[in-house]
């Protein structure tokens, strides 16, 4: 039932509402990022999307870990896929010229790409982060392919992968580490996911940017 409580971070130790009050609030960084975000991408829709996404995914964060529940657990995790696919359909149609249609199928193939990593990295103890495992993945291999056609913007999503390689990393932490820190490390998986997303949407604009420039 999605009124079913789950207990699935360390510094959790009841349902109360407020038992993670340092993973709650630290979804702030979401709010903030989209707040400093969003006066750059004025007149591209696509950021600006992007900038209302990364703002939803505080609040879906934030109900879950105030609710922990299985319906706070979706607005969790449903705008964090909306952002994934909404900016892999950006980066094939503006980063490597593909047709919409094309675009559109290539997010379609994210979702088998994902599961058979999720499968894999599994066998290497990354428990549920193993769902995250594709994304840098998929932005490394962006970011190789643009290598020599945009060095600037292949470097740009080449920092970004690397950020969220840390950012899966400190979420996995959260629970070998419990033991020893109460708190977890959880709190990390936010503020460096922020970032990251908010870094993402910096190097789609600096592209698009860049781009209309040399049109000129």
């Amino acid at each position: 039932m999605l009124s079913e409580q789950i207990d699935v971070y360390c510094e959790r130790t009841d349902f109360s509402f407020w038992s993670e009050p340092v993973n709650a609030l630290t979804n702030a960084a979401f709010l903030i990022i989209a707040v400093i975000v969003w006066p750059r991408t004025r007149g591209n829709p696509m950021a600006r999307a992007l900038t209302v996404i990364l703002f939803v995914i505080g609040l879906g964060s934030f109900a879950f870990h105030t609710t922990a529940t299985r319906w706070g657990a979706m607005v969790d995790t449903l705008p964090i896929l909306g952002f994934v696919l909404l900016y892999l359909f950006a980066a094939s149609r503006d980063f490597l010229g593909m047709r919409a249609g094309r675009a559109l199928l290539i997010c379609l193939a994210f979702f088998p790409f994902a599961f058979a990593c999720t499968l894999v990295f599994s066998h290497f103890g990354l428990g549920s982060s193993a769902a995250y495992s594709a994304v840098p993945l998929l932005i490394f291999l962006y970011a190789l392919l643009l290598r020599s056609r945009a060095p600037k913007t292949s470097r740009g999503l080449a920092l970004g992968a690397t950020l969220l390689c840390l950012s899966i990393f400190m979420r996995w932490l959260d629970d070998p580490i419990c033991a020893t820190l109460p708190l977890g490390t959880h709190f990390l998986w936010h503020i460096l996911n922020a970032t990251m997303l908010g870094w993402m949407i910096h190097v789609y604009l600096t592209h698009m940017l860049e781009g209309r420039a040399q049109g000129r």
